[in-house]
């Protein structure tokens, strides 16, 4: 065979291997690794802990929530919950009887997540290593609702060409930024309408407290776009003081900088609150 005719097909399958989608299962692995940080709370950050194995303890006023176990164990994880019930607990906050998923589960950002990434981050939570960790049941001091609003049953993909409208995307559907840093109202919750990504709810846990910091152009206008990637991804300011948890800075620093990227354009974008 002509080794010019040879060249040729080794170009070609590199070029259609730098083509190929991306598949359904890698996406998914982006994103529970990265933006949506699954693990930051179905992983207990105990050392040794496995992947999604559930049982961190979330203690607030209105509630004392134990993160479930999200690996395909039969009897104590997610095996016999079905593809179409695993996305209508995301997207929902339903389980396959009919309860209500509570928080911190951010059920009202993931209603905008895109059926190709919820069904994404379904196929990748079918592959994780099975954990048997049969974790305590949740309680809650306030009642939870019948549902978080009207059922989500489709949503479709958001296109990145535009940097703001899928950095809008990453931030309120994915990442949940503004779960954390909105302003919080009397009662719990936050304000989406009048505080979103205003900041101001405290935090406890192991490191004591933490404050979530206005990440409007108030709050971050003043840092360039190189420092605040690096705050998202290190967690250290340019002063070189840390962030705290619960900012998921392990699973952010997993992300491309085509989404870093919009996500801080979006941020730039925001109303100063």
């Amino acid at each position: 065979m002509p080794s010019r005719f040879v060249a040729t097909l080794a170009i070609a399958a590199a070029l259609t291997q730098g083509a190929r989608a991306e598949t359904s299962l890698e996406r998914g692995a982006y994103l529970v690794k990265g933006p949506v940080a699954c693990g930051n709370c179905h992983t207990n950050p105990a050392p040794g802990s496995p992947e999604l194995g559930g049982g961190t303890r979330f203690t607030d006023i209105a509630f004392t929530a134990i993160a479930a176990n999200l690996t395909p164990d039969p009897e104590t994880g997610i095996a016999q919950w079905t593809d179409a019930e695993l996305v209508n607990g995301i997207r929902n906050g339903k389980r396959p009887r009919g309860s209500t998923i509570g928080p911190p589960m951010p059920v009202l950002a993931y209603r905008g997540m895109s059926d190709d990434d919820a069904k994404a981050v379904v196929a990748y939570l079918r592959g994780v290593k099975p954990v048997v960790n049969r974790t305590a049941r949740s309680t809650y001091r306030i009642p939870l609702p019948d549902s978080w609003g009207p059922t989500v049953t489709s949503v479709p993909a958001v296109s990145d060409a535009d940097p703001v409208k899928y950095g809008d995307y990453i931030v309120n559907s994915l990442a949940h930024c503004t779960e954390c840093h909105s302003r919080p109202v009397d009662g719990g919750g936050v304000d989406r309408v009048n505080g979103l990504g205003a900041g101001g709810q405290v935090f406890r846990g192991p490191w004591g407290l933490s404050q979530a910091p206005n990440i409007t152009p108030s709050g971050v206008g003043h840092y360039s776009d190189a420092e605040l990637k690096k705050i998202i991804t290190t967690g250290e300011r340019p002063d070189g003081s840390k962030l705290k948890p619960p900012m998921a800075v392990s699973y952010y620093a997993s992300m491309t900088d085509k989404d870093l990227s919009a996500v801080i354009a979006y941020l730039r974008s925001m109303p100063k609150k």
